[in-house]
């Protein structure tokens, strides 16, 4: 097993930065605050990232990606909403119903462009979590609707599987994946981790998964057969998610959290937080925007412009 470590690549830290995603039509990277409700933008300069550009939101927001227009769409507290290139805000379908007390988290753009995004308690229910995708159509479809807190999402190079997260009782969940057509075979279990929680994935170009381990400290990468392969210590605790980045994707941005730390942790861990970099001799797989048109799904809204 080879082992690798991560540093600090960032000027801000964050409450509970997460989501990963670049963007290669633009040499950016997108990320969000899930606390603050912010999605930032910025640029590799050097060995660090350098925040370009906010998108504040009231609540929480669980993850953005880029659309192929230019736009941004976010899962925010409860729904989805678009927001275009120009800073104008769309409403879209509701994520969660009015009533229940949940609300979006981790999610990812299928090969075809279509957007998966899961859901999580804010109560102490359990067992009814849900993993939605939304369709070129409008139109949500449910994948999963019995996890305990669905999270990370990432496919197999080929995009011939979908890996998927139910981070409370540490299961990485893997299917067969149709892209074309939107069909999905029956998940089977495909990681176990005990020691600490598995957060956000991604693969790279060997088919290896990524896997940040909250309460673990580290990212862990698996071989398609799911044994382990490599580890990226991060002085941080609560790691939330990882992604290649760069015009080659051949280094892994990995986000944390400062939240759910006492006072000696803060003390032990001051980048706790933070974004960080580390090489990790592998180049990851291109992901990609979402693909369906904002004006089919979504309406006209009076939150303003971002």
């Amino acid at each position: 097993m080879t082992e690798f470590h991560a540093v600090p690549a960032s000027p801000d830290t964050h409450v509970l930065a997460e989501g990963p995603v670049w963007i290669a039509e633009t040499s950016t990277v997108l990320w969000i605050d899930v606390e603050l409700g912010i999605v930032f933008e910025g640029r590799l300069d050097g060995d660090g990232i350098r925040p370009t550009r906010q998108v504040r939101f009231d609540g929480r927001v669980g993850a953005a990606v880029p659309a192929v227009d230019g736009g941004l769409l976010v899962a925010a507290h409860d729904r989805f909403v678009f927001v275009t290139a120009d800073g104008e805000r769309l409403d879209g379908p509701i994520i969660v119903a009015p009533g229940i007390d949940s609300r979006s988290n981790d999610g990812a753009c299928d090969p075809d462009g279509r957007f998966v995004v899961g859901t999580l308690a804010l109560d102490d229910r359990g067992g009814g979590e849900r993993l939605l995708r939304l369709e070129h159509d409008g139109a949500l479809t449910t994948l999963d609707a019995d996890l305990d807190l669905s999270n990370g999402i990432a496919w197999s190079p080929d995009g011939t599987l979908m890996y998927s997260t139910d981070t409370m009782p540490g299961i990485v969940w893997v299917r067969d994946y149709d892209a074309a057509t939107g069909g999905v075979g029956p998940r089977r279990r495909h990681l176990h981790v005990e020691d600490g929680y598995p957060d956000g994935i991604c693969v790279d170009v060997r088919g290896h998964l990524w896997v940040a381990i909250w309460g673990g400290g580290e990212v862990r990468s698996f071989t398609p057969d799911g044994v382990p392969a490599d580890t990226v210590r991060v002085a941080a605790p609560h790691v939330s998610s990882v992604a290649f980045v760069g015009d080659d994707l051949d280094r892994l941005l990995i986000t944390t959290a400062s939240r759910d730390l006492d006072d000696g942790e803060r003390r032990r861990y001051p980048d706790a937080g933070r974004l960080f970099l580390a090489e990790v001799a592998t180049r990851g797989v291109p992901t990609t925007s979402w693909a369906t048109s904002a004006l089919t799904v979504f309406s006209a809204t009076e939150t303003g412009r971002a």
